[in-house]
């Protein structure tokens, strides 16, 4: 008995420590509605010519979709990346059955995609999953030079 209820503490400490580790690194990752985009990355509708870049660190922004199996494969890696560039990296997530407006702004066709947000300059757009390494190579040649 003693042994039955130990066996049960200790599946369910396992469970609440790998769901706690879980929802530590989801939320470096933040889901972007319309609106948050207007107001975090860049208001098109005042100024849809001129990207005017409104975070205060360099962004990457993922669209994807819950049943699309490559955005599935691409979401730990950005999980990772937060977690790993935390504090000088913004990691967005914007679901594109969800926000269709955002999708359609963007012109997104194929998902997952991937918008690479630099302080000054224009983003660069990358469409497919890629390797980690890759997503890495950007971050530190292009966002974090």
């Amino acid at each position: 008995m003693k042994k039955s209820i130990l066996i049960a503490m200790a599946i369910i400490a396992f469970g609440l420590t790998a769901n706690a580790q879980e929802k530590k690194a989801e939320s470096k990752v933040k889901h972007l509605t319309y609106n948050e985009f207007l107001k975090k990355v860049w208001d098109f509708e005042k100024d849809p010519n001129t990207f005017n870049y409104k975070g205060k660190l360099p962004a990457i922004i993922d669209f994807y979709a819950d049943w699309c199996g490559p955005c599935r494969r691409v979401a730990p890696i950005m999980e990772r990346l937060a977690e790993e560039y935390d504090g000088k990296l913004l990691v967005y997530k914007i679901n594109t059955d969800q926000e269709r407006e955002l999708a359609s702004a963007f012109q997104v066709k194929s998902i997952p995609m991937v918008l690479f947000v630099p302080m000054e300059g224009q983003p660069m757009m990358s469409v497919g999953a890629m390797q980690e390494q890759e997503y890495k190579k950007v971050v530190e040649e292009q966002l974090l030079k």
